[in-house]
């Protein structure tokens, strides 16, 4: 066969739950999100060849995959550590699948983790996420990474007409995905007027139009051959890489990720409404909803419509982050969001327990990193 046209599949899946995690590192989290991972993909650790693994604010290690082999007893043939902020995970998955199709590796561990919550301090936290900004217009402002995305927000919702509370939409319905999950941060659910009264945190988002910050760890295994559980191929990927800070942001409405979509879709060979389950980043409310309206899912300003419709939900015609996302599954940096991808996997191969749906025959799946600067695409097939 042709090395270009080897399948990838992913094979298995693993992680821990996201919270408080007092007293563990990002080393331990990630041990024991990979030992999930190699054990749902049928494995042995001596078959993993590759890893890749996103970076850890908690752990700045200049050498961290080749760490992270160490302490997880690995001994691949091909090691990288990547860095595009909340699209780290996706970019990873997309390089694994790069490096089982051209036969470099069988089996890739994908992975990330991180103690924000118990690692960090807050003002820690806080100085970590400033330094998105750009150094010499947007860092001396004092602004941070909520103060980025609300001046983003202001813009597109004076553009489109989307209202807070098309915004807040979408943080009840995360809530109520993450309700029914065990492993997630946030299980309590909450309504559309307390979204609506919660603490302003950089107008216009509020407290609740803001993912947490967690502990928690996800890891994936890229691999040449499919999992017992059922084949997830690898259909399609793309990537877009526009600007990296704000202030260079060309356009509102334009911002890549309709861009990697497309590559993605074009290289599976199917369209939008091919897809029936999606997998999308959410570290904010107006996050969800731009990409939903930039890549198609809606249309602009439409987006709060289909979740009042019940599109979004579980039971309805397009599933969207059936874990709780960001916004209330929780966010501990790289984790965050490959946590949509495990969810993905588990549902298709009817692994998700109590929050199963009749498994996904397609999943698109999109994350972005920066301030919707990096965007990277994914598209799941289960075969039968």
């Amino acid at each position: 066969m042709n090395a270009a046209l080897r399948p990838a599949y992913v094979r298995g899946a693993g992680g821990t739950s996201f919270g408080r995690h007092e007293g563990r590192s990002a080393l331990d989290l990630m041990d024991a999100a990979a030992a999930q991972a190699i054990e749902s993909a049928g494995l042995a650790r001596h078959q993993i060849d590759g890893v890749l693994c996103g970076y850890a604010t908690t752990l700045p290690h200049l050498m961290l995959s080749t760490l992270v082999c160490e302490r997880l007893a690995l001994r691949p043939r091909y090691a990288h550590g990547l860095q595009l902020g909340g699209a780290s995970g996706a970019a990873m998955l997309m390089a694994a699948r790069e490096l089982v199709r051209s036969g470099r590796c069988r089996n890739v561990l994908v992975l990330g983790g991180e103690n924000r919550l118990s690692g960090q301090s807050r003002d820690s936290s806080i100085q970590t996420l400033a330094q998105v900004g750009d150094a010499d217009f947007e860092v001396p402002n004092g602004a941070s990474v909520p103060a980025y995305y609300a001046l983003m927000a202001s813009e597109y919702m004076q553009r489109t007409g989307v209202t807070s509370a098309d915004l807040a939409e979408f943080a009840v319905l995360m809530r109520a995905n993450a309700v029914g999950h065990p492993d997630a941060h946030l299980r309590t659910p909450v309504t559309l007027q307390e979204v609506l009264a919660s603490k302003p945190i950089a107008s216009p988002l509020s407290l609740l139009d803001c993912c947490p910050i967690s502990d928690g760890a996800m890891a994936l295994v890229v691999s040449a051959d499919p999992a017992a559980q059922g084949a997830v191929a690898m259909a399609g990927a793309g990537q877009a890489h526009r600007h990296q800070h704000l202030t260079a942001m060309e356009d509102v409405m334009q911002c890549g990720a309709g861009e990697a979509a497309q590559q993605a879709f074009g290289e599976a060979r199917l369209g939008l409404g091919d897809v029936d389950y999606l997998g999308i980043y959410d570290s904010f409310t107006i996050t969800l909803v731009m990409l939903l309206e930039e890549i198609g899912f809606a249309p602009r300003a439409g987006a709060a419509q289909r979740a009042r419709a019940g599109d979004f939900a579980p039971t309805g015609p397009l599933p969207l982050n059936t874990h709780g996302g960001l916004l209330s599954f929780g966010h501990c940096g790289v984790a965050g969001g490959m946590a949509h991808t495990v969810e993905a996997w588990r549902q298709m191969t009817g692994q998700a327990g109590d929050r199963q749906l009749k498994p996904p025959r397609r999943a698109f799946i999109h994350a972005d990193g920066g301030v919707m600067s990096s965007h990277v695409s994914l598209i799941l097939s289960r075969e039968d």
